[in-house]
């Protein structure tokens, strides 16, 4: 078992910035990728980021490149967003998520955090 534990939403105005930061406890954390996923309401969960266990290889959706970055600290068992010129679309529930050999896909990923809210005004 792992347990995820998302932090640091908030309120933002456009342009502006938030970085939102994954506890995980419980199982070696290094034998798992990583990943963010958002989901607005109405919409269906999307796949934002992923990092591979090691944190060699990142992965983002087209509608983050360039503006986020995901990274993780293997020694304090969390995994990072940094959210750079925020737009009222990128407002969602973001949740991260853990899972083994796992693609940009939310049904790979075993282990999910209970959410936490990005809000982006215009």
């Amino acid at each position: 078992q792992v347990q995820l534990v998302e932090s640091g939403g908030g309120l933002v105005q456009a342009g502006g910035s938030l970085k939102l930061s994954c506890a995980a406890s419980g199982r070696t954390f290094n034998v798992y990728d990583m990943a963010w996923f958002r989901q607005a309401p109405g919409k269906e969960r999307e796949f934002v980021a992923k990092i591979t266990r090691t944190g060699r290889i990142t992965f983002y959706s087209d509608s983050v490149k360039g503006r986020f970055t995901i990274s993780r600290d293997n020694v304090l068992n969390t995994v990072y967003l940094q959210m750079n010129s925020l737009k009222p679309e990128d407002t969602a529930v973001y949740y991260c998520a853990a899972g083994q050999n796992a693609a940009a896909i939310a049904s790979h990923y075993a282990y999910w955090g209970q959410g936490t809210q990005v809000t982006v005004s215009s």
